[in-house]
């Protein structure tokens, strides 16, 4: 399969880059060391490149009557400038993926998708438009950066007549941004440290990546890469597609019972909402490592007498807390914070802790 560049490859390859492939695009993986871009983003403010991700443009009188069938979240709650987390069910219980929906008018919305799903979502969104709603893939035409960190909106302000300290998390503004127009500023992010994800068209990327660097430059801005992305965004329990979530796991095992809204009718509520009433036989957990050592995804889960339970979905250093977590799908009798599990790491049982997520609090 052909790798997807970005716009600004050539800038990151300058700035000191490694570049890996990664959902099907050369993505920045890290430009110093992890533990430093993961660092300056808790503590300062950080830049990722991420316009791997897939953006659709759903219009037309019925486009909220397709978002409300195909997303679990209840979309009528949205108003213009504001932005819903949610999933696409599919039909056999498991999720097609997770994304964001913004509402640019009550006749107009923008999915922001996983990179790696941009295929499938778009398809799967096709195949159930029987509305017709018009829908336009402008995921190649897009770029997007996260600016990200406490000291985020003090760097971009000068770029901006958006009060950007006063902007709830959540919602967006359409606007002049750097001298370009028709900018989207959105105070959204993975990373659970505050900050806004920035989306502008292919041709005015370099000149408002350049402008957020300079801007940024007072405040120790530095570029980020996936490889932090991971570590912060695993601090905060939220979780990655491919990893936590998939086409096989159920959404409400997963902890999205939150985002599924059984006050309307979508993909599969009706087996969701069964699931939901007859209980579930297994949840994702958070857990820390008491003894030492690093948790990585699929190391088996175990109970005191070395029995597999589940498996570790996503596992990391903390480089806040400074112990190994992880989470991962155990049965419901070891999901309450404080139950002991143990990790497998090659012969060793590793014992852990079950806790609330976030490991880090804000």
């Amino acid at each position: 399969m052909e790798v997807k560049h970005i716009p600004l490859e050539s800038i990151h390859v300058q700035l000191g880059a490694k570049m890996v492939p990664f959902a099907g695009f050369l993505m920045p993986v890290r430009y110093s060391s992890d533990i430093e871009e993961h660092q300056t983003v808790r503590n300062g403010v950080g830049i990722f490149d991420v316009s791997h991700m897939g953006e659709f443009i759903l219009k037309g009188e019925k486009a909220l009557d397709l978002i409300q069938k195909v997303s679990a979240n209840d979309a009528t709650l949205l108003y213009d400038g504001k932005v819903q987390y949610s999933y696409l069910p599919n039909e056999q219980g498991g999720v097609v993926d997770d994304l964001l929906i913004y509402q640019i008018s009550p006749i107009e919305f923008l999915l922001v998708v996983n990179a790696s799903n941009i295929e499938k979502d778009w398809n799967w969104i096709v195949s159930q438009n029987e509305f017709g709603a018009e829908l336009v893939n402008i995921s190649d035409e897009t770029c997007l950066f996260a600016v990200q960190g406490p000291l985020a909106a003090q760097a971009l302000q000068p770029l901006t007549n958006v009060k950007l300290d006063s902007m709830s998390y959540y919602t967006f503004e359409k606007t002049d941004f750097a001298g370009f127009p028709n900018v989207i500023v959105s105070a959204t992010g993975y990373t659970g440290a505050g900050g806004f994800e920035i989306y502008v068209a292919n041709e005015q990327a370099e000149g408002v990546w350049n402008a957020i660097m300079q801007a940024g430059e007072p405040y120790g801005i530095k570029p980020i890469g996936l490889g932090a992305r991971d570590t912060l965004r695993l601090e905060m329990g939220y979780c990655l597609y491919g990893n936590d979530v998939d086409d096989t796991v159920s959404p409400l095992e997963a902890g999205l019972g939150w985002v599924t809204k059984f006050t309307k009718p979508f993909v599969n509520s009706e087996k969701l909402q069964q699931q939901k009433n007859a209980g579930l036989s297994r949840k994702l957990v958070g857990f820390e490592l008491i003894d030492r050592g690093i948790p990585r995804s699929h190391y088996e889960l175990c109970d005191a007498e070395g029995n597999r339970i589940g498996e570790v979905t996503s596992g990391t250093q903390s480089p806040t807390l400074g112990k190994g977590i992880g989470m991962g799908y155990v049965p419901t009798e070891y999901s309450k914070p404080g139950s002991e599990i143990f990790v497998k790491v090659r012969d060793r049982l590793l014992k852990a802790q079950v806790v609330k997520i976030p490991f880090v609090k804000k």
